[in-house]
């Protein structure tokens, strides 16, 4: 259970959906979900969106990509003991800034893969020490675990939002 002064509180809707279990054996199994929806629902046309402002299916897996790339990174540094306040992002601004629409989910699911991959080495490589060391990111605190907790959440609630809104 990680303690919640590891993280701001906006994050508890991301860490709390993270099943109990070995975090590399959870991040395996969830990247495994992933993929299967997308295998299985190979039809989904990857320029819909429920809501005319709403992000497309494409742009929705892009982001999980972006977010993983940000929230490994983050916890990199602060593994490393670097101090230095690491700022926020803005995902909306990522998301206008990328254009996705010569893509196909195939491509994007290669790269989520592959993120996932260096997500998975670099998690694999931090000794229990290292994953409670606290940083501070968006101006809040934030431990190593806690940043890999929130790569599971995030990928689960955005796949739940797919699930009952895109489909």
């Amino acid at each position: 259970m990680i303690d919640q002064k590891e993280y701001a509180p906006f994050y508890h809707t991301y860490i709390s959906k993270v099943p109990a279990g070995n975090f590399q054996d959870v991040l395996v199994q969830v990247n495994k979900q992933t993929i299967a929806f997308f295998e299985e629902h190979a039809t989904l046309d990857g320029e819909y969106r429920y809501e005319p402002t709403k992000w497309s299916i494409k742009e929705v897996l892009m982001h999980l990509i972006d977010t993983e790339k940000i929230m490994a990174y983050r916890a990199l540094r602060v593994a490393r003991g670097d101090q230095t306040k690491i700022p926020g992002f803005d995902q909306d601004l990522y998301a206008k800034n990328v254009d996705v629409s010569n893509r196909t989910i195939t491509d994007l699911l290669e790269e989520f893969a592959l993120t996932r991959q260096l997500t998975l080495t670099t998690f694999k490589h931090f000794t229990d020490k290292e994953l409670l060391i606290i940083g501070t990111a968006s101006n809040s605190p934030i431990s190593v675990r806690a940043l890999g907790h929130i790569i599971i959440g995030h990928e689960l609630h955005h796949m739940k939002v797919i699930a009952e809104r895109y489909l």
